[in-house]
């Protein structure tokens, strides 16, 4: 039978007692099932998890889960990078093991089960210290966090701090509305299409904006201005959103049409 840890919130350990694990994730191909990790000589190794998860929030703290399969029981297993490309392989659960353990670095391995863990096969619930492992990914200590829209966690510890600290080229923090605006003004009329494209592209970070000093845009003879509008004004709550976008549902341009017809059914 082969040993692995599945760490949890502590708030989900009565009910592991009761019923099991959850086929709650999913995996490689849009399976469900669950996530863990074999348990090795090194305690860090076994628990690598432990910090990366402990971003994403937890009541009560993280408690480690240890599950025992089936040698035979089938499994994917292969790094974290493999999942995006469908590269991880279907192999029994003692295999898992054995190639793990096999690597000369196993940090950001990870093994899935592909189905709910039964009652039976969960073998003890402990607690876990909670500063064991790596975040954000291997190694990452020492490298400056990347600030991306796609690697950020919004309203995480220190999450806006750091992205005035360190700023992304294209996802911001956005400038203040009054320098947007006179880059908006300084572009002339009817405009330079990529200083009012490269403005409105900041102006769509904000959750309200200064509809009515851009609203002449809506009429700017380069249709990929009045797209960029369109994607700009779509989240906000400030008034007269609403009206612009019907002035632009009706625009020559496909593209800026397709744009207000998105952006309503996503709304």
């Amino acid at each position: 039978m082969a040993m692995f840890v599945h760490l949890t919130s502590a708030a989900n350990a009565p009910r592991i007692r009761r019923s099991g694990i959850r086929a709650a994730s999913y995996g490689q191909g849009g399976a469900r099932g669950v996530y863990c990790f074999p348990v090795l000589p090194s305690y860090t190794l076994t628990h690598q998890w432990l910090r990366e998860l402990a971003r994403f929030g937890s009541r009560g703290g993280l408690v480690a889960v240890h599950v025992r399969l089936d040698d035979a029981q089938h499994v994917l297993v292969g790094r974290y990078t493999d999942r995006a490309r469908d590269a991880q392989a279907t192999v029994p659960a003692a295999e898992a093991v054995r190639r793990i353990v096999a690597v000369d670095d196993p940090r950001g391995w990870e093994v899935f089960v592909p189905r709910a863990i039964r009652p039976r096969e969960v073998h003890r619930i402990r607690t876990a210290p909670q500063v064991v492992g790596w975040r954000y990914v291997p190694d990452a200590h020492g490298v400056p966090p990347c600030t991306c829209f796609g690697c950020r966690v919004r309203g995480g510890y220190g999450a806006r701090r750091l992205r005035e600290r360190l700023p992304h080229p294209l996802d911001g923090p956005p400038p203040p509305v009054r320098v947007l605006l006179a880059r908006v003004a300084a572009a002339g009329a009817p405009g330079d299409p990529a200083a009012l494209r490269e403005a409105l592209h900041w102006f769509g970070m904000r959750r309200r904006g200064p509809l009515a000093q851009l609203t002449r845009l809506a009429a700017h003879p380069d249709p990929g201005v009045r797209e960029d509008l369109v994607w700009a004004v779509a989240r906000w709550s400030t008034p007269g959103v609403a009206e612009l976008l019907d002035g632009l549902a009706d625009d020559p341009d496909s593209d800026v049409r397709d744009a207000v017809e998105a952006v309503r059914a996503s709304g």
